[in-house]
């Protein structure tokens, strides 16, 4: 049983429009930047401190309510299933040890969601992997987390954005503000304001396009597209009508643009909160030391420790 179950039937928006109760997570990636580390080890287990990045991003879905993830995987890592599986062997020795700090973490998982999964084949794009999810989620909306994006989880971002597609009934998606030179490294979007009804939920914007990686001179704006994304059931239709795009894929953002032609409306939640990105090894190592640095049980030793090796290359950079 999850901790946060969710059930659509008492989980509605003022409109009326149930909020979204499932997430779907793709996670068949080849982490091709991580090899060799991932050749037999999922990208989405790579521990940060002492929890894999998966579990980041269930407990994000968690506290938001959805009670429900399906997992898109693909050959070789059915052991992200097991994370989230019950270790009665494992659990009966900490109990005999006493070991109830280590005992409740390893059932945590477990306890946080009813987890699903589908085999995507082949690796053909976003949008050829979230099609996989539309027999789990029907015609309901749902969000998509990517595998490789959590956010701070005092500074929520997902419950705005399914207050948001439950008021609309459209595409929500969330962006981020990057220095105007990094534009080329994202997609960026065109924005408009939105509608004044909405923006009791926070800093909305309706969206009018998106670019992929545009070169900062060409780039309508510098709100890149952060992982995160509340679709309706209708996605599932526009990715059937999607062609290949981008490197012969099935992209998920032609399959939003589709429907935005069509008149379904899109919005996004600007966050000015913290994202932690751990698909690149520099971000991971500094998602690592952030949290790290942050924990209450280790942050004071380790920062200390930090100063100490920082002040010391230094100093054996300088020649002294």
């Amino acid at each position: 049983m999850s901790e946060h179950s969710a059930n659509p039937s008492s989980t509605v928006a003022a409109t009326g429009r149930p909020l979204a109760v499932k997430a779907v997570i793709p996670a068949a990636g080849l982490a091709t930047r991580f090899l060799p580390a991932t050749k037999a080890v999922p990208k989405e287990l790579l521990p940060v401190v002492d929890r894999p990045v998966l579990q980041y991003i269930v407990e994000e879905a968690a506290q938001a309510g959805i009670g429900d993830v399906l997992l898109i995987t693909g050959r070789g890592k059915t052991s992200m299933v097991d994370h989230f599986d019950r270790r009665p062997d494992l659990e009966t020795r900490l109990e005999e040890k006493g070991d109830a700090e280590r005992l409740a973490a390893v059932r945590r998982p477990s306890d946080l969601a009813e987890i699903y999964t589908v085999r995507q084949p082949e690796q053909l794009g976003l949008g050829h992997a979230v099609g996989y999810a539309e027999a789990h989620v029907g015609d309901q909306p749902f969000a998509v987390l990517l595998g490789d994006e959590f956010v701070k989880p005092s500074e929520p971002l997902l419950p705005a954005m399914l207050e948001l597609q439950a008021r609309t009934g459209g595409v929500v998606l969330a962006f981020f503000e990057v220095d105007p030179a990094d534009t080329k490294r994202y997609g960026i979007a065109s924005v408009e304001p939105a509608e004044a009804e909405l923006t009791d939920i926070g800093e909305i914007v309706k969206v009018t396009g998106m670019v992929e990686k545009p070169q900062p001179e060409d780039a309508p704006s510098n709100l890149a597209v952060l992982g995160r994304y509340v679709l309706p059931g209708t996605i599932f239709d526009a990715i059937r009508r999607t062609k290949p795009g981008s490197g012969g894929e099935i992209q998920l953002t032609d399959a939003m643009e589709l429907l935005r032609t069509e008149g379904t409306p899109v919005h996004a939640i600007v966050y000015r909160g913290t994202r932690y990105d751990t698909g690149m090894p520099l971000g991971y190592l500094q998602t690592v030391v952030q949290i790290a640095a942050e924990r209450d049980d280790m942050g004071a030793e380790f920062r200390s420790w930090l100063a100490d090796f920082v002040k010391a290359d230094a100093a054996g950079g300088s020649g002294t």
